[in-house]
């Protein structure tokens, strides 16, 4: 499989936060928690991003950077908790591309992520490509869809994950269908938010935030105004409505 990003912390809580966050914004991403799975990882799988912590078990993140840099050429962005000027000197001698310290912010830390990723030549000619494709297919981009559609103009297709709206085609992430599916299923009702968790994330103690960015994203896709939604409402401290 291909990902943006590998991350390789031994802090398995932080590293799973910051994929998902990751994920959220359209940056595929996946972690390991040792130099060995590291290995392994790449050996079955393209990265176009390594974030490599310095404290890993068995194998320092400098030992493994070095031993990575003899084969794979992809940047290599240092995480460590490690703050004095020799570790980052080392870090960046040794082949590291930059050098994050501990505590970062995850907002921080993804746009430095994307940065990198917009100089890779490859990933700027798929993106290319993928937008010519969806232009192909119809899809549908924010401003594009009018007033409020009636039902026989809202239409899921779960095969494609993608709705149809007066005709025009909209494609959805596997999440965001997911989420407009539940709301549709319970369309001109509000729905809670703990509900929304439980049958999209399956975990009813999920987080606002990550909610509130699917459903933003799902907005952009399908109204006109998306600071002034006609489809998908919020019912505040409560949920969100679907009205078709």
């Amino acid at each position: 499989m291909n990902y943006n990003c590998l991350i390789v912390d031994d802090e398995a809580d932080l590293a799973k936060m910051t994929c998902e966050y990751f994920e959220l914004f359209d940056v595929s991403c996946a972690y390991v928690t040792d130099a060995a799975s590291c290995n392994s990882f790449l050996l079955e799988n393209q990265v176009d991003l390594l974030l490599l912590d310095i404290n890993l078990s068995q194998e320092s993140g400098f030992m493994l950077c070095k031993k990575l840099r003899e084969t794979w050429d992809m940047p290599i962005l240092f995480i460590s908790a490690r703050q004095s000027d020799e570790d980052i000197l080392v870090a960046l001698n040794i082949g590291g591309d930059d050098y994050i310290k501990k505590p970062y912010t995850l907002s921080v830390l993804l746009a430095k992520v994307k940065a990198v990723l917009k100089r890779i030549p490859s990933r700027e000619k798929d993106d290319g490509t993928d937008k010519d494709n969806k232009a192909e297919q119809g899809t549908v981009t924010a401003g594009h869809v009018g007033k409020c559609p009636e039902e026989k103009d809202f239409i899921l297709d779960e095969k494609i994950r993608s709705v149809l709206i007066r005709g025009k085609r909209v494609e959805l992430k596997a999440k965001e269908f997911k989420l407009l599916q539940c709301l549709y299923e319970n369309k001109n009702t509000i729905v809670t938010k703990e509900r929304l968790f439980d049958e999209v994330w399956g975990d009813a103690f999920f987080s606002d935030g990550t909610l509130n960015v699917h459903i933003r994203r799902l907005r952009e896709k399908l109204e006109e105004n998306p600071n002034e939604p006609k489809i998908i409402k919020t019912v505040w401290g409560t949920g969100y409505i679907l009205e078709i």
